[in-house]
């Protein structure tokens, strides 16, 4: 945020506590700890979770399912969060409001961030869009409860408002893969679009030039709930019909899916819309999932044996295995030289500068 924004009085002014039900599922950034608070049953450790570093679960299942202590452990469709405090307050000093502009929010979910936007320019320079009219109308309230009242709009974020723009700056809570251009075209030359970009994990800031393109680079690592119509399922691309390939791979699935951030931006600049991933077992053995382009590949390392299972029209574990051959080539950049541009065209990831696209290997 500029020298002039009084950052250390926003949550204050605009209290966390009032956006956090009474009873809530958080997760503690410093350990990875999970909570089950209860206000009524336990003041203090609610109370302690809400002002702390921590992410809170308020909905699973687009609230098709009440959130209790037994549900909230057996699913990972989490549907309605309030993000830590240390990353809701990167995203605005990536954001970079000034007095005067004019923001547009994706995904209101309880409504903290749409406060703290109201709180810094004004009620009236701020447009939220959410696409669960439950969680607006909760928004809405919880605002209200703090002196706030930011423009509220129940709709498909993905489209912006293009009623309310030009924006001086669009705030995503949301995960996205593809960036609608809407967001694009809806700010002015020299404003901001803050998102988390699942391909990389990471938040990505980019900064819309006269040309109708925007450019930036990654920065804080990050993980958010899907934009309801981007929402993916491993395989749900590939026809029904498709057959299984099954073989045996040399290759080290571990150094193919590896954790280097660098890596994976590298993979969705060269191999897009494809999703890789890896996760080690309790018992040791290895599996990585890959999808997309109507195409799904399972690879599980168990000993001295990796095998290989594919469906669809292409052979994604070799596309891979060539993707992650060709970062090391490259002396295996890590993710500060890597950026994103998005123009009408689509998105692109390069490397060290705009000038250096990295283009798809088909």
């Amino acid at each position: 945020m500029n020298d002039r924004t009084p950052q250390g009085l926003l949550p204050f002014t605009v209290p966390r506590h009032a956006f956090i039900p009474r009873q809530a599922f958080a997760t503690a950034q410093w350990n990875g700890e999970k909570y089950w608070i209860d206000r009524d049953k336990d003041s203090e450790q609610w109370w302690r979770m809400v002002h702390a570093n921590t992410a809170i679960v308020t909905q699973i299942d687009d609230g098709e399912t009440e959130l209790t202590p037994e549900t909230v452990r057996n699913t990972f469709n989490f549907t309605c969060s309030s993000s830590a405090p240390a990353l809701v307050f990167s995203f605005l000093n990536l954001l970079r409001p000034r007095p005067g502009d004019t923001v547009l929010e994706v995904g209101t979910g309880t409504g903290w961030t749409a406060g703290l936007l109201s709180a810094l320019l004004g009620d009236e320079q701020v447009v939220s869009v959410e696409v669960d009219p439950t969680l607006a109308a909760i928004a809405g309230r919880n605002l209200a409860a703090v002196g706030r009242s930011p423009r509220l709009v129940v709709g498909d974020g993905s489209a912006g408002a293009p009623d309310l723009a030009p924006f001086d700056g669009v705030h995503v809570t949301c995960g996205i893969h593809d960036i609608p251009y809407a967001w694009i075209e809806q700010t002015r030359p020299g404003g901001r679009v803050v998102l988390p970009w699942t391909p990389v994990y990471r938040v990505t800031a980019l900064t819309v030039a006269e040309d109708g393109t925007a450019s930036g680079r990654f920065h804080d690592a990050c993980a958010f709930m899907a934009m309801r119509n981007q929402r993916r399922l491993p395989g749900s691309e590939v026809p029904g019909d498709a057959e299984d390939r099954e073989s045996i791979t040399s290759a080290d699935p571990r150094a193919v899916t590896g954790p280097s951030p660098g890596r994976r931006a590298f993979m969705a600049g060269i191999l897009p819309g494809i999703d890789v991933s890896g996760f080690e077992q309790d018992n040791g053995d290895f599996v990585a999932v890959l999808h997309g382009g109507y195409s799904h590949a399972w690879v599980k390392s168990s000993g001295e044996r990796t095998q290989v299972e594919q469906r669809g029209e292409r052979d994604l574990w070799e596309e891979a295995v060539a993707a992650h051959e060709k970062w090391v080539d490259c002396g295996s950049p890590e993710i500060d030289r890597f950026g994103l541009t998005v123009s009408p065209g689509g998105q692109h990831v390069w490397l060290d500068s705009p000038e250096h696209l990295l283009h798809a290997m088909r």
